[in-house]
């Protein structure tokens, strides 16, 4: 998403960026439980058909509302998997992924040797509360803490995406309605709802809201009816979105506007999803001090310890058996990643809703989801007290590492496929398509090159890039134009042309220079 030049829009990005709707719903609620439980209650049970109706407050913000949310972080997960992603090709994502292993199965062991320490089976229920993260809250702390450009943020979101993935697993076989036992035949109904979302893919529907109203509704509706968590609906129809073929990076940001399905589904809906979690917040964080207890307790140790020492174990291991971590990315910086991954306010809080039915222990087990916000200063001392940033530029400066380059073109067809010959490459792209985009990219970001097209020149991008030249602020790294036959093409306005599709060695050549 690229940042606009009004002052409102610059208040909307500070309020998503910062989690402001969130943090202000939780906030909310934990003063007004505390004041006035009963009328809060009431707030959670309101609902347009009446008091005694299922369709409530809490019932749309958790059910309905929240599909919305696992959707966005579906679709993470599926560009990921696409060229310059995380999780391609799929020898990136071992490590990683081994860190979610770690991330799960270290809370819940942490969790279960404090039942028993404490002696309180009652609480056991509760193993599956601590074993999730909260992605928006882990990605703004990892930038703070990292820097936007480590390799950390990247490897941390993509965990996050993945745990809570298996958190999700965890809601829907683990803790199903008690009341209701799961009727897996109706999981036929999302398996109807992936295949009709496969048929519109192959007739290159790019419109996303077929797939969200046809195959969405029919995956909530068979997920309702199995009795197990419809907000898991969007998880299986997102993936079949089309996509632009290649990934900038998890919550990139600047990206252009693609005209693929996947991006523009996440482009109509992450505001409205980032603003959303106010009501999330105000509907699930209600819990009273008095409510604090052994879960409290349990919680909180399983998302403070269990996380930095199950994720830390399992990724450094996986390093030494020749699964290698992030380029650019020592112990230090994975120990302070699984220390931020400790952050599980979102999805904690939702597990803990369904994890227990007793109000008493449900309560206790938030209170513990609540206090994990405590994670993030500590993070930031424990960032820079092991120098995490100066440990990432000694590796970075002793490794041949992918570029940063700046795409700066129109033509999606041309842009997409320059950047996608880039991130095959190892390469990582940002692609600026108007003067304001180059102008905000070149501020924010450090190239190593910038990229055009010289068959279909923008000369748009050529004016800004002419522009920052003679401000001389901040020097701009070599300017190549592209093209199929480098021979016949002037050179003027460019520091050089080379060939496409390129050579590797080509392109880091120019970037020495």
């Amino acid at each position: 998403m690229s940042h606009g030049s009004t002052g409102k829009r610059s208040v909307v990005e500070t309020l998503q960026e910062f989690s402001i709707p969130l943090i202000l719903g939780v906030l909310i609620a934990v003063v007004w439980a505390n004041v006035d439980h009963h009328s809060y209650h009431v707030l959670n049970h309101w609902s347009p058909f009446g008091k005694d109706s299922h369709f409530n407050f809490h019932f749309i913000m958790n059910d309905l509302f929240m599909a919305l949310f696992f959707g966005i972080a579906a679709k993470e997960i599926a560009e990921s998997c696409l060229p310059g992603g995380d999780l391609n090709p799929p020898s990136k994502a071992i490590n990683p992924l081994l860190g979610t292993i770690g991330g799960v199965l270290g809370p819940i062991g942490v969790y279960f040797a404090w039942v028993y320490i404490s002696g309180d089976a009652s609480i056991a229920n509760g193993w599956g509360i601590p074993t999730a993260t909260d992605i928006a809250l882990a990605w703004l702390v990892a930038r703070l803490v990292f820097g936007a450009q480590h390799p950390a943020v990247a490897f941390l979101l993509l965990l996050a995406v993945a745990d809570d993935g298996l958190g999700l697993g965890i809601i829907a076989i683990f803790y199903p309605d008690p009341n209701n036992p799961v009727r897996p035949i109706f999981l036929l109904l999302v398996a109807l709802a992936m295949l009709v979302c496969y048929g519109l893919r192959k007739k290159d529907v790019r419109n996303f809201w077929p797939y969200l109203l046809v195959g969405g509704s029919l995956s909530w509706c068979g997920l309702f009816l199995a009795h197990l968590h419809p907000a898991l609906a969007l998880v299986a129809v997102v993936p079949f979105m089309p996509s632009r073929g290649f990934d900038e990076g998890i919550f990139a940001e600047h990206s252009g506007n693609y005209a693929d399905t996947l991006n523009d589904f996440e482009h109509k809906f992450k505001l409205p999803v980032d603003f959303g979690l106010f009501g999330f917040g105000l509907a699930n964080a209600g819990v009273q001090f008095s409510s604090m207890g052994q879960a409290t307790i349990a919680v909180l140790l399983g998302l403070s310890v269990g996380k930095a020492v199950g994720i830390f174990g399992f990724s450094y291991i996986g390093h030494l058996l020749g699964f290698k971590l992030p380029e650019g990315m020592g112990p230090r910086s994975l120990f302070v990643a699984g220390v931020i991954a400790g952050l599980g306010l979102t999805v904690a809080l939702f597990v803990a809703g369904v994890a227990f039915t007793d109000p008493t222990l449900q309560g206790a087990a938030k209170m513990g989801a609540l206090f994990s916000a405590f994670i993030a200063p500590l993070a930031i001392i424990l960032g820079k007290v092991l120098r995490v940033r100066e440990e990432y530029s000694a590796i970075h400066a002793a490794s041949e590492h992918g570029l940063l380059v700046l795409v700066a073109e129109k033509s999606d067809e041309t842009s997409r496929g320059i950047a996608l010959a880039l991130a095959e490459s190892g390469h990582h792209v940002k692609v600026g398509e108007t003067g304001e985009e180059i102008k905000s990219l070149h501020e924010e970001f450090d190239f190593d090159l910038v990229l055009l097209d010289l068959k279909g020149i923008n000369e748009e991008a050529l004016e800004a890039i002419a522009k920052i030249r003679e401000a001389g602020e901040k020097p701009l790294p070599p300017l190549l134009g592209a093209s199929e036959d480098p021979a016949s093409e002037s050179k003027d306005g460019v520091d050089g042309v080379i060939p496409f599709p390129f050579e590797d060695s080509e392109i880091r050549r120019w970037a020495k220079k």
